[in-house]
């Protein structure tokens, strides 16, 4: 990590989400200050963290790992963490998860796992589960059913209607304390992209999130979706998008709504074409009405993210990625101008690449 402080208080940055949207997130934002932590979604429980949730009754180590390999300086280490079994009775699951699930059931509480493995990656930052009661996500139909689990919800198809579905998560959860002192103490909360339903809503509803987050001092920045997701949000806005978030929070907590506006390569739209994922369309004149600051930049990657071996759930993972260039550039401008200037900006730009 360069000495980016320039002798200048280091702002702390909270990155809410999980998986491959605060993966990406926090790698581009890491090299800024290492006063950073991610909250993570604990909903999960698809894929290797389904398996080791329903076998061993441990809490959902997937997004987890994620989020302490992406604030992890070793490549050997961030390599091994996710390093996925191919076949025999381990086949799908990765290192990091077991790893994970063993300093559980050893210590047996996961916050000391969490800690454990912080240590061993030597992570620039802090990773802080959002809650750790052990929930499972609830969706409910306006026809009166309801899905139960992230996995199922996942694979959904909502259908065509206007009115969207309400999530609850059963049990109720209630916000891990060091969770609330980190959003009442940010400088800056960036709500990571990700799945509306699987991803931010679960993590938005738990008890105390939203109180957190009406009551930080802190600039709030949503980095919406480059793609839909089909079934669930088609022909959403970049404006809808942002809508959901705010009810899952209960309100109109956004400052900045940060949304792309560069067109992918045609091979790749074309890709997409395939699996009806278009990208998220936007409305200059309604996002101007609305009572945050929308900034519309080019944040798609030049390059499309190559799915990892023997990952059960590469299928549902997007190709295109956000620049984490461009997403750190535009975090930076809402910072102290004195703390991000010309040279701050010479320090960091060697280290920021786009992440796949």
């Amino acid at each position: 990590m360069p000495n980016v402080s320039l002798g200048l208080k280091q702002p702390h940055l909270v990155v809410i989400g999980g998986g491959t949207g605060s993966f990406t997130i926090l790698r581009a934002l890491k090299v800024l200050t290492p006063n950073i932590t991610a909250l993570v979604n604990m909903a999960d429980d698809g894929g290797s963290t389904g398996i080791l949730r329903d076998e061993l009754g441990v809490l959902p180590p997937g997004d987890i790992r994620q989020c302490l390999v992406a604030l992890s300086p070793s490549t050997e280490m961030r390599d091994l963490f996710n390093y996925r079994f191919s076949n025999g009775s381990l086949g799908g699951h990765s290192f990091g998860n077991l790893f994970l699930t063993a300093l559980e059931k050893m210590t047996g509480n996961f916050a000391s796992a969490v800690e454990t493995a912080s240590k061993v990656l030597k992570i620039d930052g802090t990773v802080v589960p959002i809650t750790l009661d052990n929930v499972r996500l609830v969706l409910h139909n306006h026809d009166g059913t309801h899905t139960k689990g992230e996995h199922l919800i996942d694979i959904a198809h909502f259908g065509k209607r206007k009115m969207r579905p309400e999530l609850t998560l059963s049990p109720k959860a209630v916000i891990n304390p060091k969770a609330a002192d980190a959003i009442a103490s940010a400088d800056i909360v960036v709500i990571a992209p990700g799945d509306l339903y699987t991803s931010l809503g679960p993590l938005l509803i738990v008890g105390g999130v939203a109180e957190a987050l009406s009551k930080t001092k802190a600039k709030i920045v949503y980095v919406c979706n480059l793609v839909i997701k089909p079934g669930q949000t088609d022909d959403m806005s970049v404006a809808e998008h942002a809508a959901e978030i705010e009810r899952f929070a209960g309100g109109p907590i956004l400052d900045y709504v940060l949304y792309n506006t560069a067109k992918p390569s045609k091979d790749l739209l074309q890709y997409y074409a395939k699996y009806h994922a278009n990208l998220v369309k936007y409305d200059e004149d309604e996002l101007k009405l609305l009572h945050y600051q929308a900034v519309g930049r080019k944040l798609i990657a030049k390059q499309p993210a190559v799915p990892q071996a023997y990952d059960n759930l590469a299928q549902h993972r997007s190709v295109i990625r956000h620049d984490t260039q461009a997403v750190a550039r535009f975090i930076c401008s809402l910072i102290d101008k004195h703390y991000c200037n010309q040279s701050f900006q010479e320090v960091i730009k060697p280290h920021l690449s786009v992440v796949s």
